[in-house]
C-alpha cells in the first residue's frame, strides 16, 4: 500500500512538473506550447533585415566596399597598428577572444559579436548608442582602442584615392581641408588636451564639416557590417524535423541523428525549468533588453553601473537618431524618444545573441566567466547583486541537467550566412588565411 502511495505520488509530481523524469524514462513528445516556442526560437522566424532610417546608405553595396576597406584598414588608428578587425576577428564570430578588448590599451569591456548585430536597436553592453554607424564611431578616438581622431581620418578619405572616389560616389565631394590654419593635421572634441583645444579653435562651420565626414564613414562601417548574418544551426535543423502531428514530435533525436539526447533534453530546459527564454528569446536568442543578473566584477573591479549610468549619454549624443547627422526623421526615432529609465536598469547590462557560442570564450561584460560551465553555474546559483537588483532566481538545477545545457548550447553554432569575400581583408589578399573564419566540426553548411 505505501508503495503504491509512493508511485502515486511521484507520477503526479512528474505530471505537475515539479520532479523531472528520471533519465532512463522516455522524454515526453514536445507539447503544443513547446513547439510554438521552439518555432520562434527558429532562425526561419527572424524578419528581414531592418531598416536603419537614420543611415541613408545602409543598404548601399558601394558603401559595403567601403566599410569593408575601412573595417580591416590599420591606418584607422594613431599608430597604424590597430583595426576593427583587430578585435572584432571573422575567424571568432568577430569577437576576439579575451576578457576585456585590447587595441592601443585595454577596453573596459568585452567584445561583442557583430554577427547579426543589425537586429538590435541598441548598442555596446550599456546600449550607449542607438544605431549600428553610431557604434562605429566610439572605438575610433577612444584612446584604448584605436586612439585616433576623426581630424585625421577626413585627412585619409581625402587623401587615399580609393577611399574618396568611394566615398565621392556615396555622399560626394569630401570638404577641402587643406588649408592647415583652419583645418589642424589632429583634432578632436576627446579628453586629450592638445586634440580637444586644436578641436575647439576651429571655426563652428568646419567642425561641423569634419563631423560630417566622420558620420559618413560610420554609415558606411555600418553598411558593411550589415552583411555579417548567423548561419542556419543543427538547432534550426532540429525543429525542422518536428511535425504538427504528435506522433511526428517525438523529442528523442536518435531518429534523425540531429541533436544528441543530451542536447535535445537541454532544449527542454532552455525553454522550460532553466527559464533562459524569458531574457534569449527570439531567433536571435535575445530580447535586446537590459538585465541586472548579479554578476561579480572581476577582482580589483568596482561594479559596473551597467544601462543606468549612459542613459544620459545616449539623449544627448550629437550622432544618435535624432541628432544632425542623423539621415532619420524624428518620428521614426521612437526608440531613443521613449528609452525606459528606472533604478531597475542599475547594473543592468545588454541580453547578448547566444547564437554563435562556440569559440566566442570567455563570456560576460567583463569576461568574467572563463567558459559556458562557469555562466551557467552562476545562473543555478544566482547571487545578491552588488548594485542594484538581480532579476535572476537560483534554479536548483543538477550538474547532469547543467550539462545538458551547455549540450544544447553548443548546437547554436555555424558557419556565418554571409558571402565568404565579405570576411576577409580587401586590402592584403596574402594574409586572407588569418582572417578567413574557421571550420566548425559536427554543423552543417547554411541552408537557405
Amino acid at each position: 500500500m505505501r508503495g503504491a502511495l509512493v508511485s502515486f505520488v511521484v507520477v503526479a509530481a512528474v505530471a505537475a512538473g515539479s520532479l523531472a523524469l528520471p533519465w532512463f524514462a522516455a522524454p515526453a513528445p514536445w507539447s503544443d506550447v513547446e513547439l510554438a516556442l521552439l518555432r520562434s526560437l527558429q532562425l526561419d522566424a527572424l524578419p528581414p533585415l531592418p531598416a536603419d532610417p537614420s543611415n541613408a546608405v545602409a543598404d548601399s553595396d558601394v558603401a559595403a566596399r567601403l566599410g569593408h576597406r575601412l573595417f580591416f584598414d590599420t591606418r584607422l588608428s594613431a599608430d597604424g597598428s590597430v583595426s576593427c578587425a583587430t578585435c572584432h576577428r571573422p575567424d571568432r564570430r568577430f569577437t576576439d577572444g579575451l576578457p576585456t578588448a585590447q587595441g592601443l590599451g585595454r577596453s573596459a569591456r568585452n567584445t561583442m559579436s557583430l554577427v547579426g548585430a543589425a537586429w538590435s536597436p541598441w548598442y555596446y553592453w550599456d546600449g550607449r548608442k542607438d544605431s549600428q554607424w553610431s557604434q562605429a564611431l566610439a572605438p575610433l578616438e577612444d584612446p584604448a582602442e584605436h586612439g585616433t581622431s576623426r581630424m585625421r581620418l577626413a585627412r585619409l578619405v581625402t587623401q587615399d584615392s580609393t577611399y574618396r572616389k568611394l566615398y565621392e560616389d556615396l555622399f560626394g565631394a569630401p570638404p577641402d581641408i587643406a588649408d592647415l590654419a583652419r583645418f589642424p593635421s589632429d583634432a578632436a572634441p576627446v579628453a586629450d588636451p592638445a586634440l580637444h583645444d586644436a578641436w575647439q579653435h576651429m571655426h563652428p562651420d568646419d567642425r561641423k564639416a569634419v563631423d560630417r565626414v566622420f558620420a559618413n564613414l560610420g554609415k558606411a562601417l555600418a553598411a558593411y557590417q550589415r552583411k555579417l548574418l548567423p548561419g542556419r544551426t543543427r538547432f534550426d535543423d532540429y525543429v525542422d524535423e518536428l511535425g504538427d502531428a504528435p506522433g511526428d514530435r517525438d523529442m528523442d533525436a536518435a531518429r534523425s541523428g540531429i541533436l544528441t539526447q543530451d542536447e535535445a533534453a537541454g532544449l527542454r530546459l532552455f525553454i522550460g525549468e532553466a527559464r533562459c527564454i524569458e531574457c534569449h528569446n527570439g531567433p536571435l536568442f535575445t530580447n535586446n533588453e537590459f538585465h541586472n543578473t548579479g554578476l561579480l566584477p572581476p577582482r580589483g573591479s568596482v561594479p559596473d553601473q551597467g544601462r543606468a549610468r549612459v542613459l544620459a549619454a545616449v539623449r544627448s549624443d550629437a550622432f544618435n537618431c535624432l541628432g544632425i547627422f542623423s539621415d532619420a526623421d524624428a518620428s521614426q526615432c521612437g526608440e531613443l524618444r521613449f528609452m525606459r529609465s528606472g533604478p531597475e536598469l542599475i547594473g543592468a547590462m545588454r541580453t547578448p545573441s547566444l547564437r554563435n557560442l562556440g569559440g566566442t570564450a570567455p563570456y560576460m561584460h567583463k569576461g568574467q566567466m572563463p567558459d559556458l560551465a562557469a555562466v551557467l553555474a552562476h545562473y543555478n546559483a544566482a547571487p545578491q547583486a552588488m548594485v542594484g537588483h538581480n532579476e535572476a532566481e537560483p534554479l536548483g538545477l543538477g550538474r547532469r541537467e547543467l550539462r545538458q545545457l551547455e549540450a544544447f548550447l553548443l548546437t547554436l553554432d555555424a558557419p556565418l550566412a554571409t558571402d565568404p569575400q565579405w570576411l576577409v581583408s580587401p586590402l592584403n589578399p596574402a594574409a586572407r588565411s588569418n582572417t578567413a573564419p574557421a571550420p566548425h566540426r559536427g554543423v552543417p553548411a547554411p541552408r537557405r
